[in-house]
């Protein structure tokens, strides 16, 4: 399953119950996928299996907020016993190991746990620089822990940062604002494509009440979802600031090498295609949620093809 030059022997087994909580969720957007470089695969599922377990725990239908907290916090435990090297579950095993082989800072890692939380006790926010803050926790810590173990982001300034931006010209810093601008991007996307669910189902409602207020939307339009011409200008609205997000990431993947340059590319022009979609239904997503088919990824993957291979 992986090449022992990678993961020790004793370790595939939790390798393979991390690749497993992958492979059996639809995601819109590459997450460990063939594109990506082979070496980072497996750490890849390893911080997704963290990650995407944690996000279960905020969201699990029938718990009251309490026994929610009480499992995000089990995990907080967990991830300390990992950090400490003495893990004890299949994630935390795998995630001790990439920690310990790659040197990657665990302050990421507990930023997504600080996002989870939020998401079970904040269900507004009033403006966009408050969802932004929250986009600062729940999605940039994954592009910087990508850029980390792809070595193309060196989390402590040193010599090897100096070297690199003499050798390029490029500050790794610069990369990390590239990566921050299409991971918010994805979150926000990701929020557009779900507001006829999130908010419905318990989640919080991720549109700042300020906009919802300027557009003459009532939140209960949206919770009832109650479409109009009025949450249609309002979710078009998003859909250009969001489009600008992920032009401003743009130069991200010409920065980095083949075939990293590769998933980073298809990454954004799926939520761009995801976008198009939003915008070609009139921002309409309260009664149905946009998705990408396999034709609609070929596409993708044909475009971006066009791009790197120049």
């Amino acid at each position: 399953m992986f090449s022992s030059n990678l993961i020790p022997a004793a370790l595939e087994g939790d390798f393979r119950y991390c690749m497993e909580i992958v492979h059996n969720r639809e995601e819109n957007f590459p997450v460990a996928s063939l594109l990506a470089p082979p070496r980072l695969r497996p750490f890849l599922y390893a911080i997704y299996a963290f990650a995407r377990t944690a996000d279960d725990f905020a969201d699990l239908p029938g718990r009251d907020e309490e026994t929610r907290m009480q499992l995000l916090d089990d995990w907080t435990r967990r991830l300390g016993q990992a950090e400490i090297g003495q893990p004890d579950h299949p994630i935390f095993r795998a995630l001790a190991y990439v920690i310990r082989t790659t040197d990657l800072p665990t302050e990421p890692l507990h930023q997504l746990l600080i996002a989870f939380r939020m998401d079970v006790t904040n269900k507004r926010y009033d403006t966009l620089e408050e969802l932004l803050e929250y986009c600062r926790y729940s999605a940039n810590p994954v592009g910087r822990i990508v850029l980390h173990l792809a070595g193309e982001l060196p989390y402590e300034a040193g010599e090897q940062e100096l070297r690199e931006e003499r050798a390029t010209g490029i500050p790794p810093r610069c990369r990390a604002a590239y990566a921050d601008a299409i991971c918010t991007a994805l979150q926000l996307t990701n929020h557009l494509q779900d507001l006829g669910q999130d908010a419905w189902s318990g989640r919080p409602l991720y549109l700042p009440k300020e906009e919802i207020e300027r557009f003459e939307v009532t939140e209960e339009m949206i919770l009832k979802r109650r479409f109009s011409p009025a949450v249609g200008s309002l979710i078009l609205h998003f859909t250009a600031q969001i489009r600008d997000m992920y032009l401003a990431g743009d130069p991200l993947w010409r920065q980095v090498p083949w075939p990293l340059n590769l998933e980073l590319a298809m990454i954004s022009e799926c939520g761009l295609a995801v976008l198009n979609k939003i915008e070609t239904a009139g921002g309409n997503t309260l009664r149905i949620r946009p998705r990408l088919s396999l034709w609609d990824r070929a596409v993708c993957f044909k475009n971006v093809l066009a791009q790197v291979i120049v």
